[in-house]
């Protein structure tokens, strides 16, 4: 007979506030459509596809790994105003229009979460929203996570 320890049937009642922040990155869609970039809610942050659109509606980049480092600090740096870490990251899903350029996206994947090591799939769709465009990337932290 399995029997289980005593304090396997205590649980510690943990609380905290859901409150829901929204985070815009400036792309000028955001406001024309109504969305946000990144939605915190309590610890969880989620980040929305985001591509290498600038401010001012251009691509940046003109290849994979330009774009995908653009993107990653540009959800980087909304994650830091969320109080979040690259540390934090627990998911990363990456759209790109070309799966053979996968080394280039991997490198500057790579620079920022080798060590971290979040799940991370990378899937190729037929396109994005200009042809110029290569990379979209979603991400999710928990902040704290990563101490």
């Amino acid at each position: 007979m399995f029997r289980l320890p005593r304090s396997y049937f205590f649980c510690e009642v943990i609380t905290m506030e859901l409150k829901r922040e929204n985070f815009s990155s400036g792309a000028p869609l955001e406001d024309k459509v109504g969305y946000s970039r990144m939605v915190k809610v309590g610890p969880y942050i989620k980040v929305g596809g985001t591509t290498s659109v600038q401010s001012d509606g251009t691509v940046f980049g003109d290849t994979p790994y330009d774009q995908t480092k653009y993107v990653l600090e540009k959800q980087l740096k909304l994650l830091a105003e969320a109080g979040a870490k690259p540390e934090d990251v627990i998911s990363v899903m990456i759209y790109t229009t070309d799966i053979s350029k996968g080394g280039e996206i991997g490198k500057a994947y790579s620079e920022f979460f080798h060590d971290v090591k979040p799940l991370c799939t990378e899937v190729e769709i037929s396109r994005l929203n200009r042809p110029t465009q290569f990379v979209e990337i979603m991400m999710d932290a928990v902040v704290g996570c990563g101490e």
